[in-house]
């Protein structure tokens, strides 16, 4: 084999260095150098030496992981080693969210317990209620989620005691079982409906929507189609390498700051639309496009620009078809069996049809990506879109909470402080006010 290193020579000086190179689980994939190998290059001693430049880190590896494996080229995304569409197909979101946070999955005992220590914690203060009502009923679920996620560090006080194994895991427990309740009563609240408390004897995504859509039966009995639906979709949600609300997610750890308040500005960072408003958009596109006959006219705007994305096609890193897709394409059959066909599964057909076969969307890697499919799932299901985001954080929560606690245990990181390119002016003298 040959050296592991790379020498760079500056031409500014003539001198050579040479860099060692680091290899991930896959050599071909995960080839780095350190950042900080960079600074000793230097034209004098003043010089602080040199930076990469690299705005939205599309280049910058912040961290070593072995949570999540995604090869956009191929198409491929794992949980720790495990394939999406075999956790898909065997698993649940609770026992996936065990196995991201571990490491590995339950066995029958470990899984038991798992399911206690979370559903054991799924009530919330009653404190919670009157916060809530003091949002306006037109207030966004997400902005709610926000705020009530981050209020949750102030009834728990010995979440700061982060380095602690056994009280990490309890703000653990407490996360997962809370933020259904929390998204819960957030819809509930938005249609001034009242609150409907949390029923232990359900699985986690049944007491998801008995708290949702539960009316005056004695006890709500979830539909089994659309419960085994959305637990996929939460398995497909769970993790995602390092996104941009898991970046935040660590960058807020960073600073050891306790879970509940680094888990509100993660969900702050998916409110964004560019982060976890697709498939909202997607739903608009459809619904401008209204009718199967329209998608040829619909995809010649976007080919000449007058439109400028096509929503729910192509990924910042997938340069494939998101497995995610595949699985939410079949997923929506099985929901509309129950649901009724949700009219506008039609034109999202032909288009993907048609963009299939155009070299204009292939040259470009344009595939559908999983949000393509999962917003006309959410919508049949009778989700409005503003619970469309909120739908995604509990189901990324898993993935946080692993990053979370990866981040904690790695003794390489420190707190987050990246250096910058100043393009300011000069040194200059104040001028008083008078005389500017």
């Amino acid at each position: 084999m040959k050296t592991q290193s790379l020498t760079i020579t500056d031409n500014r000086t003539g001198k050579s260095y040479e860099i060692p190179i680091q290899y991930g689980t896959y050599p071909d994939y995960g080839a780095s150098i350190s950042a900080l190998d960079l600074r000793k290059i230097k034209v004098s001693a003043q010089d602080f030496g040199l930076l990469t430049y690299d705005p939205g880190y599309t280049n910058t590896a912040s961290c070593k992981s072995s949570v999540t494996f995604l090869d956009g080229e191929k198409g491929i995304l794992r949980y720790r080693g495990y394939s999406i569409e075999q956790l898909a197909e065997n698993s649940t979101y609770l026992e996936t969210a065990y196995l991201l946070l571990n490491g590995e999955l339950p066995n029958q005992t470990q899984l038991a317990g798992w399911h206690e220590d979370v559903l054991e914690h799924t009530f919330v203060h009653e404190n919670i209620k009157k916060l809530i009502d003091g949002f306006h009923h037109k207030a966004h679920p997400m902005g709610t989620l926000v705020g009530t996620v981050g209020a949750l560090s102030t009834f728990y006080p010995d979440a700061k005691n982060i380095h602690e194994t056994d009280c990490r895991d309890r703000q653990i427990w407490r996360l997962m079982a809370k933020m259904p309740t929390l998204a819960a009563f957030a819809y509930r609240h938005s249609l001034g409906l009242p609150y409907v408390y949390p029923d232990q004897s359900l699985s986690y995504v049944g007491n998801f929507m008995n708290m949702l859509w539960k009316k005056s039966e004695l006890q709500y009995q979830p539909n089994p189609i659309l419960e085994k639906a959305l637990d996929v979709l939460f398995i497909l949600h769970a993790d995602h390498e390092q996104n941009c609300s898991t970046s935040v997610m660590r960058a807020v750890a960073s600073s050891y700051s306790d879970p509940f308040s680094a888990t509100s500005s993660a969900i702050a960072a998916l409110y964004g639309p560019l982060h976890g408003g697709a498939n909202e958009a997607v739903l608009h596109m459809l619904a401008e496009i209204g009718s199967v006959d329209r998608v040829p006219e619909f995809i010649k705007t976007v080919k000449s620009g007058e439109v400028s994305r096509l929503m729910g096609f192509g990924h910042r890193v997938y340069k494939h078809y998101d497995p995610r897709a595949t699985i939410c394409k079949k997923l929506a059959n099985d929901v509309f069996s129950v649901t009724g066909v949700n009219p506008l599964l039609a034109v999202a057909l032909e288009l993907e049809r048609v963009a299939l076969q155009d070299d204009y969307f292939i040259s470009r890697n344009l595939y559908p990506n999983v949000d393509f499919y999962s917003g006309l799932i959410y919508q049949a299901m009778g989700f409005p879109v503003g619970m469309f985001p909120v739908l995604f954080a509990i189901a990324r929560n898993a993935g946080w909470l692993a990053q979370w606690k990866e981040f904690l245990l790695d003794p390489d990181q420190k707190i987050a402080r990246p250096r910058q390119i100043y393009c300011g002016d000069q040194a200059r003298d104040y001028i008083a006010v008078d005389n500017r």
